[in-house]
């Protein structure tokens, strides 16, 4: 998801910092935590759970947020995810975990670590999942409802691309590649005379190696060796390095071993063809111009729905901080 990848990539920016901001860590008075600052469609919105939003907003940003920006997030939370019920979008607690596994794997880490590192600056790992679950029902309710507003037609990329000056220089090295991943599989833990002697053996095949046809017979033969179902991709779906390596690489032939989390990967390259279809800036003005789109509809949907929703904010302790603590506001008035 376009929002929950967000999330991900600014954590993972600033997780080797965070000792910086352990003074952060100090809990508020239990009393205090449970006082319900904000109901929203008659859901409580705690001082705790601002507390909590408010240290994973600063972990994530290093910059102290507004304590009305935190509530709005969370009264976002809240109707996004009453509103994706309504459509039947309501991931299980698996599906959110998964989700929030995959964002440690994005920071090249486990999801029990990930958990560690949140606790060690006072943060529970379910505020963190809870602002997931909001980004993933609110992604596949956006795109769902509103698939056919988010189309992005191939006139308006044309006409985009030629006024930002075309891709002609693009199209004469645009290809469409048809390959097949290869992993000679390496038990995590080996010895390092355990991988180079399967980078020897990878190198040997590449030498063989002269057809994919001869690339299944081969590895589909060996063990600890796999050979994956072929995949089609084009220039603009790859990034230079590897479009370097595919072109370098003749029609048939296996790429340079490269050592992975998984063993001695390489790719049987199985076919090269020229393509009109797609280049690198034609895919790069594309998606840009979809999230334009997305954002657009994204945030006219919730205001729309926000505007719908029964928000009553509660007198605190915290008094003159803004607008949820101008006293409180009587029973169902919306926000």
């Amino acid at each position: 998801m376009i929002m929950i990848t967000t999330i991900s990539l600014r954590l993972r920016v600033l997780l080797a910092g965070c000792v910086a901001c352990a003074i952060l860590s100090v809990l508020a008075a239990p009393a205090h935590a449970q006082t319900v600052a904000v109901m929203v469609n008659g859901d409580p919105i705690t001082e705790y759970d601002i507390e909590q939003r408010s240290k994973l907003d600063f972990l994530s940003t290093h910059k102290q947020p507004a304590r009305q920006d935190i509530i709005s997030q969370l009264i976002d939370d809240k109707v996004k995810i009453k509103e994706a019920k309504k459509f039947g979008v309501d991931p299980t607690a698996s599906d959110v975990d998964q989700a929030y596994g995959e964002m440690a794997s994005r920071m090249h880490i486990t999801a029990d670590q990930l958990s560690k590192t949140l606790e060690g600056q006072g943060i529970r790992p379910e505020t963190l999942k809870a602002r997931v679950k909001a980004d993933l029902v609110w992604g596949s309710l956006v795109r769902g409802r509103y698939k056919e507003r988010l189309q992005v037609g191939e006139k308006d990329v044309n006409d985009r691309v030629k006024a930002e000056g075309g891709d002609a220089e693009q199209q004469g090295d645009a290809f469409e590649y048809r390959m097949q991943p290869v992993v000679l599989i390496v038990p995590r833990g080996s010895a390092p005379a355990a991988i180079e002697a399967r980078q020897k053996e990878a190198e040997a095949l590449r030498a063989r190696v002269q057809s994919c046809e001869e690339a299944n017979n081969y590895f589909k033969s060996m063990q600890s060796a796999v050979i994956r179902e072929p995949v089609i991709k084009t220039s603009a779906d790859i990034p230079p390095v590897l479009r370097k390596v595919l072109d370098d690489t003749p029609v048939g032939h296996l790429t340079p071993p490269e050592v992975t989390k998984d063993g001695i990967s390489m790719v049987a390259l199985c076919g090269r063809k020229a393509t009109t279809l797609d280049t690198p800036k034609r895919k790069e003005m594309r998606d840009k111009m979809y999230a334009q789109k997305y954002t657009t509809t994204s945030d006219n949907y919730l205001k729309e729905i926000r505007k719908q929703a029964m928000i009553e904010y509660r007198q605190t302790s915290a008094e003159g901080s803004g607008e949820e603590n101008s006293g409180k506001k009587p029973k169902g008035r919306r926000n």
